[in-house]
């Protein structure tokens, strides 16, 4: 998995994870001290997110950061592996 494909499977298990709270890009940056464009950024995998940011993610989107880590390996192993 390439460095774009992790920002690509994590902002998809972000917006996953979101869509099943039913809340939107606005509600999730005010719940993790975030701004609304940082948040639209990862979910279309254009941010490098820092840990400190991923931790308030997690903690917005009200799960374990090993679950948010476990979507992200279930989105990535979802895809045909490219050639290397």
């Amino acid at each position: 998995m390439g460095k774009n494909d992790v920002k690509k499977h994590f902002g998809a298990a972000v917006r996953l994870r979101r869509d099943h709270l039913g809340i939107s890009q606005e509600e999730l940056a005010g719940r993790a001290g975030l701004h609304r464009t940082y948040i639209s950024d990862v979910e279309r995998g254009a941010r490098n997110v820092s840990l400190e940011s991923i931790h308030r993610l997690a903690a917005a989107l009200e799960i374990p950061l090993s679950l948010l880590f476990s979507r992200l390996e279930e989105l990535s192993s979802d895809r045909p592996a490219g050639p290397s």
